[in-house]
């Protein structure tokens, strides 16, 4: 009898385990969800602009895979949390301070990357108060890979592109070819090829990482070899397309025609990417650790009792509320520039803004746009008046609006960006080649254009929340035809005269 007692018993404590977990779990993950749902509804800014990017661009085309990744790796995790159950940190809730604050900062500034970064740190902070450090480690692998859904990376064009011209410089120069070089433009006898943005390699730098930090976190266990291999995943890409642009000016070259050897560049360039990520998985073969064993996990002992609902709820409360500090304080600010009325009303300022000779003006138009017709081009001048304290990111909308015809009719490998100098300041300046389309655009403030800098947006920034600055006026020049060029520089020439000896003459005095 005893020995059936004992054999008894036994499965009757197995079948009751899971319910004791699921007790233990539930209210935890209960609040995590609800906490995670007032995190999207509060930032579906960012999540939308996101996706828009994924659609959009070639180079974060991937990002649509991160979460099924992060899922995937979570489930591989799942034995760690055999020992662990949650247990909710409150405290944790005040890092939610810093990463509000951080967004504010980039809500300030216009800087959409910023916002989603911190964004996705609340997010961690969310889980971190909700379910307790130990889990949060367990975790932190998937959690971490979460990083690769902001689409960040759009500044190191200019860099890539740079580096690009030179590596075919030095190319050229070793191979013997002449050619000359003019920053991102390489001439050779037969054509001239151009270092696009979307030939700077960004595409395959992003989506390269994404894979090299998937393949080191599954094949090593160690954090000095993943470092490693993170680290070439970030220099081959980029000496790869060097050699990748190479290539093409060296085809265009034997080819006798730099139409013929640039028409297969995206071909070219996919296949070429292909062969680095298969050169990175042969480079880190032969120092794989996937083969040993994980670190065995503590078998589960007779731990804390689960955490009450009222625990989980409060956490997850406590960070929610810390987390919407940030984005009352931008709706707040939004709300005052907004109620602010203008210094002058769009349609008063486009009568002051006279057309250069040779241009006339067309009847319609939109609110606070003005058609002109100057020979075989036709050109739109836009004009929004903004309140002293706009932000950088109300005024980046504007310049987006002002845009919003180059880039509807432009592909992402085609539009060309600059500045165009103007006194102590300057317009932002985009040009289609192919569709002979050219845009500029500029925030005016106390006279001077502004092109959306880092010093502008921190100043635009910082005279949101103080004022002073005298009210802002957003000016877009779009012009189509074959002297698109010349003409939003003449209406350039023309505003600046106007707004410079007329608007900021009302402009109130900055405030010391």
């Amino acid at each position: 009898m005893p020995d059936q007692a004992t054999t008894r018993f036994p499965p009757a404590r197995r079948r009751d385990a899971r319910p004791d977990a699921l007790r233990a779990w539930t209210p935890a993950l209960a609040a995590l969800v609800a906490g995670c749902a007032v995190l999207l509804a509060a930032h579906a800014a960012e999540a939308s602009a996101a996706l828009r990017v994924w659609s959009a661009s070639t180079a974060f085309g991937h990002c649509f895979l991160v979460l099924p990744i992060a899922a995937w790796l979570a489930w591989e995790r799942r034995d760690r949390l055999q020992a662990l159950s949650p247990q909710p940190l409150p405290a944790a809730a005040l890092l939610m301070l810093p990463a509000t604050a951080i967004w504010l900062l980039a809500e300030r500034l216009g800087v959409m990357e910023g916002r989603q970064l911190a964004t996705l740190a609340m997010l961690w902070v969310l889980v971190l108060a909700c379910l307790g450090p130990s889990v949060f480690r367990a975790m932190a692998v998937p959690l971490g890979y979460l990083l690769f859904l902001v689409p960040f990376g759009a500044f190191l064009v200019p860099a890539l592109q740079l580096f690009t011209a030179r590596f075919i410089d030095v190319g050229l120069g070793v191979l013997g070819i002449p050619h000359v070089v003019d920053r991102t433009t390489i001439e050779i006898p037969e054509g001239m090829f151009r270092v696009a943005e979307a030939c700077a390699g960004l595409r395959f730098l992003i989506a390269a990482i994404a894979f090299g930090a998937l393949y080191a976190v599954t094949i090593y266990r160690t954090a000095g070899r993943r470092l490693l291999f993170l680290l070439a995943s970030v220099g081959v890409p980029v000496v790869a397309n060097g050699v990748r642009a190479l290539g093409i000016v060296m085809l265009g070259h034997w080819r006798g025609s730099a139409e013929a050897g640039a028409v297969d560049h995206v071909l070219y360039g996919w296949l070429f990417f292909s062969v680095v990520i298969l050169l990175l998985v042969l480079l880190g073969l032969p120092f794989r650790q996937d083969a040993a064993p994980r670190r065995a996990v503590v078998a589960a002992a007779p731990g804390p009792l689960p955490p009450p609902a009222a625990s989980c709820a409060g956490a997850a409360a406590a960070a929610v509320v810390l987390a919407l500090f940030g984005p009352a304080c931008a709706w707040a600010l939004d709300h005052r520039a907004r109620s602010e009325p203008p210094a002058q009303a769009d349609a008063g300022l486009l009568a002051m803004l006279p057309a250069p000779a040779g241009c006339q003006g067309d009847a319609g138009g939109a609110p606070g746009q003005r058609r002109y017709r100057c020979g075989a081009t036709g050109v739109v001048l836009r004009v929004r008046q903004l309140g002293p304290h706009a932000g950088s990111g109300m005024i980046l909308e504007q310049f987006r609006q002002a845009e919003a015809a180059i880039d509807a009719a432009a592909g992402e490998d085609d539009v060309a960006h600059g500045l165009l100098a103007q006194g102590d300041g300057a317009w932002r300046l985009s040009r289609l080649p192919q569709a002979e389309m050219t845009t500029l655009a500029a925030a005016w403030q106390r006279g001077h254009p502004s092109a959306g800098g880092v010093r502008d947006r921190l100043r635009f920034g910082w005279n949101s929340v103080v004022g002073g600055a005298g009210p802002v006026t957003v000016i877009g020049i779009a012009a189509v035809g074959p002297d698109a060029d010349d003409e939003v520089k003449g209406f350039a020439e023309g505003v600046g005269t106007v707004l410079r000896h007329r608007v900021d003459r009302a402009t109130p005095p900055r405030r010391l």
